[in-house]
């Protein structure tokens, strides 16, 4: 089985290390261990490919500049026949395979017209996060773009069911299936040696995750300068970057927090496992947020690596966690709620152990990528195959 994996966004530098370059990586491992030889098609690349995916074939496409909003998207847009010819010159595929991006339709329409499986995955509602956090400037393109590749695509991969109902405005509900994100447990096994080992002097508090104001990191500092003053040995440490560091690093300076807390800053995918194994519970302090699509990377790491998660019930989160079973939940935004949480577990190591212990159960039963693969792979074709031995 050949399989075309096409990712023409920008932003997404698919052998980088942000999160959904990590998800593009193992989409592609879940497929090969399937059975599938695939070939990547994408316009950024990022670092040199992890060992495991040195022989995955690739196929750049026609780089986007940066700069001006409208050139850019110009550019985008342009680069769909490009896309077609990559792919024809290529094949044949039995599948073509797209992570869904702003301005493109064509690997959708070529599998069609080839008459082979095209599955787009769709992330995000692209359009309105263009428009709200960044620039968009030909938005009625971009909705064309989106209405000719959801129609086109034989089946869409929806990460959450906030992203199927945002799909139903398209006209495309009955073509949509819900699979959430999942987790590489080869990543995850247990016997991980700790990046700093744990002590009975501290209780460390951990989050993984881009700075952003999405992750909740406003209410993350006020639930630890509570769970401090009542847990003076509690530590917080912080694994990532973004644009809110500088905001981060002086809200905790103000509440004299700095002290003790660790950000590590951007670290890479094999660093995360060891940092994991430093934490002795982990976090995911969403705030309050009407549209909450996400299908969290972080999360189901958290839980893999046998953690006990506090999370905001919120979204996917609210079904991929049950609370006081496989994890513990807290009203999203609510610092007071999520420090409650924290001193209560910091009181109970029995407790903490019995939560890691279920989440990693549960999530290696039901949130693999090779669950995901497979189910991909048995909306294309059917069936799913026989991976390989």
């Amino acid at each position: 089985m050949r399989i075309a994996y096409v990712c023409a966004d920008p932003g997404i530098p698919v052998f980088g290390q942000k999160g959904c370059s990590i998800h593009v990586q193992e989409v592609i491992r879940a497929f090969r261990h399937q059975g599938a030889i695939v070939e990547l098609f994408a316009v950024r690349w990022g670092d040199a490919p992890p060992a495991d995916l040195a022989d995955v074939k690739v196929h750049p496409l026609p780089p986007i500049p940066k700069g001006d909003a409208a050139v850019r998207e110009r550019v985008a847009l342009a680069i769909n026949p490009d896309v077609q010819i990559a792919l024809a010159l290529n094949g044949p595929f039995d599948l073509i395979y797209e992570r869904y991006s702003l301005w493109s339709h064509s690997a959708m329409e070529f599998a069609q017209a080839q008459g082979i499986p095209g599955i787009l995955e769709v992330n995000a509602p692209l359009i309105e996060e263009q428009a709200e956090h960044r620039e968009m400037v030909h938005r009625p393109q971009a909705e064309q773009v989106a209405d000719r590749g959801f129609r086109a695509a034989q089946g869409i991969v929806a990460v959450s069911e906030e992203i199927k109902t945002y799909l139903s405005r398209w006209g495309v509900a009955d073509k949509v299936r819900v699979i959430p994100n999942g987790v590489n447990p080869h990543r995850f096994a247990p016997g991980v040696e700790a990046t700093s080992p744990h002590s009975r002097d501290t209780f460390t508090v951990g989050f993984v995750g881009s700075l952003k104001p999405w992750h909740g990191l406003s209410p993350l500092v006020n639930a630890f300068a509570q769970l401090h003053q009542r847990v003076p040995r509690s530590r917080l440490l912080i694994v990532g970057d973004g644009p809110q560091r500088d905001e981060l690093t002086h809200d905790l300076q103000q509440q004299g927090l700095l002290p003790f807390t660790h950000l590590t800053g951007a670290v890479s995918p094999q660093q995360i496992p060891a940092l994991l194994a430093t934490m002795d519970v982990a976090v995911a302090p969403y705030p309050a947020h009407l549209d909450f699509y996400f299908s969290p990377l972080k999360v189901v790491e958290y839980l893999a690596a046998g953690l006990p998660v506090v999370a905001s019930d919120i979204g996917q989160l609210a079904h991929l966690i049950t609370h006081g079973e496989t994890g513990w939940l807290c009203p999203p935004g609510d610092a007071g709620a999520l420090a409650a949480a924290l001193v209560q577990l910091w009181h109970a190591p029995d407790l903490r152990q019995r939560l890691g212990e279920a989440g990693r159960r549960d999530i290696l039963v039901h949130h693999t990528w090779d669950k995901v693969a497979a189910q991909i792979l048995a909306m294309a074709f059917g069936r799913v195959p026989e991976p390989c031995r």
